[in-house]
């Protein structure tokens, strides 16, 4: 992730905090504009985290960049609400945060997509590309289990190896290594990124699942099963944050 002014992010937690603790518990129609606007504004920031901020998925924008592109996008939305549409809905409330979540997406693509690069690509073709996220998605997914998963079966269920010769076309392994562990430390948390580096011997020995259970001080009899459990869930997480972009072709 980026660095970003944390005072600056945390100054605006605690003012929208504070304002949002201001306004009273109303039904959403009765806000002012000014005060719907205030309430919503969490809605904001948690769409802005479900996008990347690494260098190839959002060029030179960080998360605080993304929250005030979705803000911007949260006031266009509310000024279009149908109240009408929203009251007549069996749930207006999830109604309406469909409606402005849309637009909050919209308005941090559209900055991503500018900010991102020099060719500024047109809205349609920009819409055309995005539908073929399943391709990739596939694409991401292979790549990541052609990594990981195929160490997995030359490895015991308690992390220590088989005798297997490796037959598959040999490539440049400290780049790649390097390469794994900057996507890793990009999208991962410490623990999971610890789990992974330290099961594949990335920049270390590899080690059994056993041993990585206690360095990381997790405790029980079956405390390898949850290195197992870590790890899926890791390269999962990988899969599913990692822009295809990023995916290169190391065979």
């Amino acid at each position: 992730m980026k660095k970003y002014n944390i005072q600056n992010y945390v100054r605006y937690k605690t003012d929208t905090t504070q304002s949002i603790e201001s306004i009273d518990d109303k039904q959403y129609h009765e806000y002012t504009r000014d005060e719907l606007i205030i309430i919503l504004l969490p809605l904001v920031e948690t769409i802005a985290r479900k996008f990347s901020t690494g260098e190839q998925a959002s060029g030179i924008l960080d998360i605080t960049d993304l929250i005030q592109e979705g803000v911007v996008g949260l006031i266009y939305a509310v000024d279009k609400i149908e109240w009408e549409l929203i009251s007549s809905s069996t749930d207006p409330e999830k109604t309406l945060k469909s409606f402005v979540s849309k637009r909050i997406k919209g308005a941090i693509r559209r900055a991503i997509d500018i900010n991102r690069g020099n060719i500024r690509i047109p809205e349609h073709k920009l819409n055309e590309m995005r539908k073929n996220t399943g391709e990739d998605k596939r694409i991401v997914q292979m790549f990541f289990n052609s990594i990981f998963l195929s160490l997995d079966n030359t490895t015991n269920e308690d992390g220590s190896s088989y005798d297997v010769i490796d037959s598959s076309k040999t490539y440049n392994i400290d780049l790649m290594n390097k390469y794994l562990l900057g996507i890793m430390e990009t999208y991962l948390d410490i623990k999971e990124y610890d789990v992974l580096r330290m099961s594949y011997g990335l920049d270390c020995d590899k080690m059994s699942a056993k041993d990585i259970a206690d360095k990381l001080n997790i405790k029980g009899t079956a405390s390898y099963v949850r290195i197992s459990q870590i790890k899926r869930e890791a390269i999962d997480k990988l899969i599913e944050n990692v822009d295809p972009s990023q995916v290169i072709d190391w065979q």
